[in-house]
């Protein structure tokens, strides 16, 4: 049985990301060494023979110690990119038993597609976010999020062969627009991702929103969808190479430019991988009966306002008028609650069928599949026509913001290809600007 079938214990997905904890921990050092907080209370540097330094001038303390965090900021990066490429060396060497220095300091490493230039990406960053002048606030979580997404682009747009990126991939909520909102017109997202497909790259939007007809998708994405339809620079392959992945990997549609909605729906006989294929009805019937129920509990146990949702291939709650919020904590009580009573069923100890238990934002559901697997059949939905090889997962960008709350779908994907961690559209936005310098045109 393939290991992908493993499901995170509750503890462990609910645990802040280690990797960038870890990564924030060697930054602090210099930090604390470098920062010179007390510089500020030394400002303006007195000259003896005015006085007191005119209006503007340089405080020459302050340059040094941000040079010299800069440096060591830049120095530490530089050795943790050199241990991530001994990592993917050991990764790619079955015949070494021993684990990398890096997974020894961080168990928790999973397997990396590419080389990441830590260093490179630092002094990019530094450059828009100032990290090295701060003087009180050390370098953040969301400062290194950030380093690893730009060395994740440097690196899928190097001139190394095989880092050429071919399929972007993209989760619907909080990254291509707001939560429970739709992609419209006016969104600067779209003239981005229309610059990706004339460049030939594959479009897969792979959201955890689970409908099987083609009119609730172009509801939702209807801006870039009417978009690519009425494009005159993009050729009919082009507009074809974009697909919607729904319900983690449950329901797979194409751009249609004949279709009413501009989507068809794809067969899953079409689509569904030979691992896929394995999945039982019964499997599936009993786990999402199993999640009903348990679901169910949590809105007596928690008294959520809160109401059932049973799908073909999922199951789940919403709240039970549209303008009531469900407090975060209940959502991911109910999360952890219901992936660990899975996890302990019958239905979840065989593993035949793989599932996911995530936090909607204002709704718990649990899916059947991952986003692994959502984004597994886009890289074979793109298969090289000559070949019949799927995208590989190092010239894959899967971009979602779900890699941290309890159940984070996103999050299963680094086991397919590359990912970025956004955590806003406006973010997402940034993103494709940057990979779009870095392919050497900036995005319109």
């Amino acid at each position: 049985m393939t290991t992908r079938y493993r499901v995170e214990y509750a503890l462990k997905t609910h645990r802040r990301d280690q990797f960038i904890e870890w990564i924030k921990g060697l930054l602090a050092v210099p930090f604390v060494l470098y920062s010179q907080p007390h510089g500020v209370f030394e400002y303006p540097p007195s000259f003896p023979e005015l006085g007191t330094s005119p209006p503007g001038s340089p405080n020459l303390v302050l340059i040094k110690a941000r040079e010299e965090a800069h440096r060591r900021y830049a120095e530490i990066l530089h050795d943790v990119e050199l241990m991530i490429e001994d990592h993917i060396a050991h990764q790619n060497d079955p015949d070494n038993p021993f684990p990398s220095k890096l997974k020894l300091l961080v168990p928790s490493i999973g397997p990396f597609f590419t080389r990441l230039p830590l260093e490179a990406a630092f002094k990019f960053q530094d450059r828009k976010r100032y990290i090295s002048s701060r003087r009180f606030v050390s370098p953040s979580f969301n400062d290194v999020r950030l380093i690893l997404n730009s060395a994740q682009l440097i690196s899928v747009t190097s001139t190394t062969p095989g880092s050429t990126l071919q399929l972007a991939t993209f989760d619907g909520d909080v990254t291509l627009y707001d939560d429970g909102q739709s992609l419209e017109p006016s969104s600067p997202i779209i003239p981005r991702l229309l610059d990706l497909l004339r460049k030939n790259i594959k479009i897969g939007i792979v959201t955890a929103a689970g409908y099987t007809s083609a009119d609730k998708y172009y509801a939702r994405l209807h801006g870039l969808l009417d978009s690519i339809a009425t494009s005159v620079d993009l050729n009919p392959t082009q507009k074809r190479s974009v697909i919607i992945m729904g319900g983690e990997a449950n329901y797979l549609f194409q751009f249609d430019p004949t279709s009413e909605h501009l989507l068809s729906p794809v067969p899953r006989s079409e689509w569904l991988t030979p691992e896929m294929l394995l999945w039982d009805e019964r499997d599936i019937t009993q786990l999402l009966d199993i999640a009903e129920t348990a679901l169910a509990d949590c809105i007596k146990t928690l008294n959520l306002p809160a109401m059932l949702m049973r799908k073909d291939r999922a199951v789940g709650i919403i709240p039970s008028s549209p303008n009531i919020r469900i407090p975060r904590e209940s959502l991911e009580e109910t999360v952890l609650c219901v992936q660990k009573i899975l996890e302990l069923s019958s239905a979840g100890r065989n593993k035949r069928v793989p599932f996911c238990a995530f936090n909607g934002g204002n709704d718990v559901f649990v899916d059947i599949g991952d986003k692994s697997w959502g984004v597994t059949v886009c890289q074979r939905w793109f298969s090289d026509p000559d070949t019949g090889k799927p995208i590989k997962g190092e010239n894959t960008l899967h971009v979602g913001d779900q890699f941290l709350s309890a159940g984070a779908n996103d999050f299963r994907a680094r086991s397919v290809g590359t990912t970025a961690w956004i955590a806003s559209p406006a973010e997402t936005v940034e993103l494709l600007d940057e990979l779009g310098e870095l392919m050497g045109k900036k995005m319109s």
